[in-house]
């Protein structure tokens, strides 16, 4: 069945069953679009010759990327990380375009054709790093961000790069595919230049100037009295519309003038980062965008010529891996440079190892631009693609030995502990720094435990009482006083970790009074059930003045409010004691007849309780108290 509705079917169905499967996995959306298209193409032949007609239409998804892009890249933000992203970014992708090159030349390729490869090589998967560090909250270490700078360079980097790649054409490709009648419509598709056929290069870019002129002015003065006027007509699919013609329309004109449709909507998009309507821009676009970039790598998986691959596996296995070494290199060496330290080095070296989505783009742009031979290029699509595979096993080696052997101390050796006090603290963050303060101020004795080497060296400039260590391995913990202190504070993030450290303070000390932060309702169960005394849930409290605030604001008065909110508090914590006890932690709570049950009983309390007699919530010693009557206009 060729028909259009089957082969829509078949890409939608690959999508919906691999996608979540590969993220369940931990593989991510991208690994998973590209298995899909390796089972419906190559493994089971569901599809065949219109992929490459399809990838022609779905590489616009890459245009509409760029442009999300250029939306989140505010000036005074960029200027902001302007260190890393220059610095760091620049020499990242300078660098290992330069290391490649040079090993591309070793093996006698001409150095056009090297230098593309070495472009196609030095970009990453934005996509699964992203993602990947989002997932294990990695996002906020030092490695984390420096991950982001070098891939939100190199996703501008892509620019240049387009415009570069067609200067690099080798004349023998170009004059054998116009003899083999190759040229006509993947030209087209590629550069589409016709109206510049003629003029002379001074006019060239004159007019590429023009129309890079008229994005920016369109983008700022011309794009607001629009979008305006559409949305007083309050049209949702409207406004769709609308930001799709703004994006094809730059695309268009890009095309005709024979620069990168990307490059235009990129501007588009920095031009649009402080508009009012860029929140818009970004929920309407972010699907259409997201439908075809997944579109695109599906039929990257689909083209994947196993034949190629099992004809030269082991070539091709060791050139991805000596790619991937090559890069790793580089980053670490740039990691030292920087003074990334600890396993933060190591993420950034062994995340970014992988070459990137944007690298089918470069390939196809420079088979279709005649800069690399197609068969060099089959072979260069396979070796990206094993590279993205192999991304999580990095991920994986990076979590199971090398994060772990850091616990050791190997770059930051662990502070000798010599004091002890009445409490330990274990996390310094925005949670426990505010308890410590408090029992510092009311003459308590802590002895404060944080892994975090920069934090500790900050703090200490201030004169805190910080010490350098894990505070979930024992010996440190019993070091810090563990059987002598009458107080644990737990204010670690990392939940699992929590509960561990809960379980083994109190199966060693059980008279020890044990505080612990919980992220929500399921972790103070968890942390309940750990052993735990006290737990905090983190928004809770916040969230319970904002209740009163609420109820001051729809007319209740202040005093009443207040009375209100403690019969809810009062209830809430009988209530999750409740719960606590029948609560299972190898069922979900929606699925625990007995959980939904009680919890339905103990909502029915809360309800009988709030809709009573206000009268009953007053006691003789309230009513000495007779608060005045609101002012309007002042507030608390």
């Amino acid at each position: 069945m060729d028909s259009f509705l089957f082969q829509t079917f078949i890409y939608l169905l690959a999508a919906v069953v691999a996608v979540p499967i590969a993220n369940r996995l931990g593989l991510g959306s991208v690994l998973g679009y590209l298995i899909a298209g390796v089972v419906i193409g190559p493994m089971i032949g569901l599809v065949g010759s219109e992929t490459q007609d399809l990838q022609h239409f779905a590489e616009f998804g890459v245009v509409m990327m760029l442009f999300l892009v250029g939306l989140e890249l505010e000036p005074k933000a960029l200027w902001d990380m302007r260190a890393k992203l220059l610095g760091l970014g620049g020499l990242q992708v300078a660098g290992t375009t330069l290391a490649v090159m040079a090993a591309c030349m070793l093996f006698a390729l001409p150095w056009s054709v090297s230098l593309a490869i070495g472009l196609v090589f030095s970009l990453s998967s934005t996509a699964i790093v992203l993602q990947t560090l989002n997932e294990k909250g990695l996002m906020k270490s030092d490695g984390g961000q420096s991950s982001f700078s070098v891939l939100l360079f190199q996703d501008i980097a892509v620019i240049p790069m387009l415009a570069l790649i067609p200067l690099l054409a080798l004349p023998e490709l170009a004059e054998h595919a116009a003899q083999a009648g190759e040229h006509g419509e993947e030209a087209g598709h590629g550069s589409g230049f016709h109206l510049m056929d003629g003029l002379a290069g001074w006019q060239v870019a004159l007019v590429n100037l023009a129309a890079v002129a008229a994005v920016i002015f369109g983008g700022h003065f011309l794009s607001r009295p629009l979008f305006r006027f559409i949305a007083a007509a309050r049209l949702r699919e409207i406004f769709t519309a609308a930001a799709l013609l703004m994006v094809i329309a730059i695309a268009l004109l890009m095309t005709l003038v024979g620069l990168s449709p990307a490059l235009g909507t990129f501007l588009a998009g920095v031009v649009l980062a402080n508009s009012e309507f860029r929140h818009e821009l970004e929920s309407d676009i972010a699907p259409f965008k997201g439908l075809l970039l997944g579109l695109f790598f599906i039929t990257v998986g689909a083209g994947i010529d196993f034949a190629i691959l099992f004809s030269q596996f082991w070539f091709v296995l060791g050139l991805t891996l000596g790619v991937m070494a090559l890069k790793a290199l580089v980053l670490l060496a740039l990691a030292l440079f920087f003074k990334i330290k600890g396993p933060d080095r190591w993420l950034f070296a062994l995340g970014l190892a992988q070459a990137g989505e944007f690298g089918f783009v470069l390939l196809s742009f420079c088979v279709q631009s005649f800069v690399i031979p197609g068969e060099i290029a089959d072979t260069l699509l396979l070796v990206v693609a094993l590279s993205m595979l192999l991304t999580p096993a990095l991920f994986i080696f990076h979590d199971k030995v090398i994060a772990a052997r850091s616990d050791s101390g190997q770059e930051h050796e662990n502070d000798q502990i010599t004091e002890k006090g009445t409490a330990i603290i274990a996390g310094h963050g925005r949670f426990g720094q505010i308890v410590n303060r408090v029992l510092l101020s009311n003459n308590h004795k802590t002895v404060v435990l944080d892994h975090r080497a920069d934090l500790i060296e900050g703090l200490r400039k201030f004169g805190a009482r910080v010490f350098f260590g894990d505070a979930t391995r024992p010996d440190l913990l019993h070091a810090a006083g563990l059987h002598d202190a009458e107080l644990l504070v737990v204010a670690i993030d990392e939940p699992d970790q929590a509960i561990d450290l809960v379980r083994h303070a109190r199966r060693e000390h059980p008279d020890l009074h044990i505080i612990a932060r919980a992220e929500d309702r399921m972790a103070v169960y968890r942390l309940y059930a750990a052993g735990a005394n006290d737990i905090i849930r983190e928004t809770f409290d916040s969230s319970v003045r904002a209740s009163r605030c609420a109820l001051e604001a729809l007319g209740m008065h202040a005093y009443e409010a207040e009375k209100a909110i403690t019969v809810f508090v009062d209830h809430d914590r009988a209530a999750i004691r409740k719960l606590a006890q029948v609560w299972k932690p190898d069922i979900s709570v929606f699925d625990d007849p007995e959980y939904i049950a009680l919890a339905k009983e103990v909502n029915a309390q809360l309800e009988a309780a709030m809709a009573g007699d206000r009268s009953a919530l007053h006691d003789k010693t309230d009513r000495g108290w007779t608060p005045p009557g609101r002012v309007k206009g002042l507030t608390d």
